[in-house]
């Protein structure tokens, strides 16, 4: 573990290099013509550069490969900027195919700097990081919460800020009954962050977790809605308890039961818990897709 985590920080740092007047063409002429090179113009007395390096060296670093930055000291190799015409320090020039191709001047946030690595790389960067969400997402759905887990794990280890991993973690957390972990993760999005579509499906995934358990097996509702097709608040609770078993269509089936037959019961009850399993579910669930065309059928039959 500690050597294959060794080659993969070693695998980071090459993509920052130190270079010099004699290593420009191999390390940004040459070099570019296989991916973007950032140079960095900078001098240790600089101090808007001390503030930029450092976020430069961040956004090419997750970038995982897709850009390389090389950084030169213009006290120690004074050449190349001055044949470009640097006069202000920190510059920043993208190459391309062995031409420059963009550049900025200045200290920018860090947002700055990855929209402009975003630019350069057409748009390349982050791809790994969806397609890894994706992957986690996918498990996820499958009923495979552990490895859905390591994946949501994975992502936020490169950013612990990272609202959809946080709320699919939750999510691993509920499918596997731990709902106090569930919504200790929860807690951790922040409040800016609250009404993300991927952290309310998390939360609503909770609260009906958390209202399945307090229902009562599911032979027990089924022998009751059995006795008494017209016991409302049985077929509720089945409908809780099923969902919480994965059994989405089972579960909608009943809901929509009692919208037909009274719309009005439990001030429109049936079909508010709908709504919240459709926003659990995800919208693009194949039972959120039927369920709400059932339900608008129902509504404006």
């Amino acid at each position: 573990m500690l050597q294959n985590g060794g080659a993969i920080t070693a695998a980071a740092e090459s993509v920052v290099v130190e270079t010099t007047t004699q290593n420009f063409i191999k390390d940004v002429i040459e070099e570019s013509k296989r991916q973007p090179v950032l140079v960095d113009f900078w001098a240790p007395w600089c101090g808007p550069c001390k503030q930029l390096t450092p976020i430069l060296e961040k956004a090419v670093k997750s970038a995982k490969g897709k850009v390389k930055l090389a950084k030169m000291d213009i006290d120690k190799h004074p050449d190349i900027p001055g044949q470009m015409g640097i006069q202000s320090i920190p510059a920043v020039i993208a190459f391309a195919n062995g031409q420059p191709v963009d550049g900025f001047m200045g200290a920018l946030p860090e947002a700055q700097v990855i929209a402009f690595l975003e630019r350069v790389t057409k748009g390349k960067i982050g791809g790994e990081e969806k397609d890894l969400l994706k992957e986690a997402d996918a498990a996820l759905a499958a009923g495979n919460a552990a490895e859905a887990a390591n994946l949501y794990g994975q992502l936020l280890k490169e950013d612990s800020g990272n609202v959809a991993a946080l709320a699919g973690l939750a999510r691993c957390y509920v499918a596997t009954g731990n709902l106090e972990q569930a919504k200790k993760t929860l807690a951790i999005v922040p409040e800016a962050k609250l009404n993300d579509s991927a952290v309310a499906a998390a939360r609503a995934a909770l609260e009906l977790a958390e209202q399945a358990k307090s229902v009562g097996p599911i032979d027990e509702l089924e022998k009751k809605v059995a006795a008494d097709p017209l016991d409302h608040q049985a077929r509720f609770d089945l409908a809780a308890a099923l969902n919480a078993k994965g059994k989405r269509a089972e579960a909608a089936d009943h809901l929509m039961a009692i919208v037909k037959r009274d719309r009005k019961w439990n001030e429109d009850g049936a079909r508010k818990q709908l709504v919240q399993f459709f926003e659990a579910w995800g919208l693009t669930d194949p039972a959120t897709v039927e369920g709400r065309k059932r339900l608008s059928s129902i509504l404006f039959s």
